[in-house]
């Protein structure tokens, strides 16, 4: 059984991306997550990931429908 909730250390290794790239995703509420426990102790449920790269992807084609549409419109 999959674990509920991901590191960032996890979702570094998920999404292949750094440390500062996976804070800064949590810290803009880019990627909705919790903070528990200490300092800089974040969680991200794993559904909420899958969410967050299927929007992406959606993003995506649609912005290879339009090559023209400003990504920042979404």
């Amino acid at each position: 059984m999959a674990q509920r909730f991901l590191s960032l250390a996890d979702l570094c290794e998920e999404l292949a991306i750094s440390m500062a790239q996976a804070r800064a995703l949590v810290k803009t509420g880019e990627l909705p997550a919790i903070q528990v426990g200490g300092r800089n102790q974040w969680r991200v449920e794993r559904t909420v990931l899958e969410e967050y790269i299927a929007q992406r992807y959606r993003e995506n084609q649609e912005r290879l429908k339009d090559p023209d549409r400003d990504p920042a419109d979404s």
